[in-house]
């Protein structure tokens, strides 16, 4: 599913395209997506998309009188295109804007969303969220304290939107490769300097797959239709059985946490 540095290069992809414009006409082919459609969602039309932000894997169009909150799910994407172009199965929403151009919303398993935030108020889905990995209260000191006495595998704590957004499955094991942390440790028991190193790698890693256009997976495509090439640069998502890129040894492969976790047993402590 796209993950944070993907759902950013969709932000990147579509901001220039959508900021400015007035919403002509809101189009729901199917209103079943993770959560129904809601009708409020219709108060975008005549609204102009002030800009386009990312709250962790959710993407926010703000307007005047509010916010629309899209989640792109385990399939889907946005492309911005000629109006008049004909949708094609499993585009279930359009935005129409007043340019000309049609943002449109694709989602074969239909697990993504689109809902409406009224302004001066918090989605449900936002209010508890932790914070972003890129800013500054995410720190050294921040993760220390929320790890101390956890018994957590740290791979399942880092990936907890309540510790810190964004880190889902693929760069939860490049960063702990990065970092040398091995994923099943226990959170409360890694040392200060190693969690602090950890933060640095986490938003070393998130940063480089943004700067690379997302990771390709095969349901994943940018906003111009162009797969993201992070994939090419990955050091251990997905290669069990290969040779650790730093020492040969063949990397392991376990289940923790019900998603698969990739690590080198020599260079990961």
């Amino acid at each position: 599913m796209p993950e944070l540095p993907e759902v950013e290069v969709s932000r990147m992809g579509i901001a220039p395209h959508v900021t400015d414009q007035r919403v002509t006409q809101l189009v729901v082919r199917n209103p079943k997506l993770r959560w129904p459609i809601p009708e409020d969602l219709y108060q975008i039309e005549g609204q102009v998309i002030r800009a386009v932000h990312r709250r962790a894997k959710y993407l926010l169009l703000e307007t005047d009188i509010g916010t629309a909150i899209v989640h792109l799910g385990m399939s889907g994407s946005l492309r911005v295109l000629p109006a008049g172009i004909p949708p094609e199965k499993h585009d279930h929403v359009d935005l129409c804007l007043a340019s000309g151009e049609v943002l449109r919303y694709n989602d074969p398993r239909r697990f993504g969303a689109w809902l409406w935030q009224p302004k001066d108020s918090e989605h449900s889905v936002l209010s508890k969220l932790g914070p972003e990995p890129f800013s500054d209260a995410f720190n050294a000191a921040y993760l220390q304290e929320k790890a101390q006495g956890k018994r957590t595998a740290i791979k399942t704590f880092i990936m907890d939107n309540h510790v810190v957004v964004g880190v889902g499955n693929i760069y939860a094991n490049e960063s702990l490769f990065a970092a040398g942390i091995h994923p099943k440790r226990e959170a409360g028991k890694i040392a200060p300097q190693r969690l602090a190193l950890l933060v640095d790698e986490i938003k070393a890693v998130l940063a480089f797959a943004i700067e690379q256009g997302g990771t390709t997976l095969k349901d994943f495509k940018n906003a111009d239709g162009k797969p993201g090439y992070f994939a090419q640069e990955l050091q251990v998502y997905g290669k069990a059985g290969q040779p650790c890129p730093r020492c040969d040894k063949p990397l392991s492969e376990a289940k923790i946490g019900q998603r698969a976790s990739v690590y080198c047993s020599a260079c990961q402590k």
